[in-house]
């Protein structure tokens, strides 16, 4: 089970397809930027990115 729920991600947006949308553009941008900073990543960067909006829904 992914951790936050899905259902609080899944309120904040108008449908599921959106949602999907929107993680998977947050986590390529996170990957450039690792990329390009010449960062290495130990987290997948869907699974941040989800954390990353789970945390902007929280406030």
């Amino acid at each position: 089970m992914l951790n936050p729920a899905i259902g609080k991600l899944i309120n904040n947006t108008d449908n599921r397809y959106k949602l999907v949308n929107q993680i998977a553009q947050k986590a390529r941008n996170l990957a450039d930027e690792a990329e390009q900073k010449g960062e290495i990543i130990i987290e997948k960067p869907v699974t941040i990115a989800i954390n990353k909006m789970a945390d902007e829904i929280d406030g």
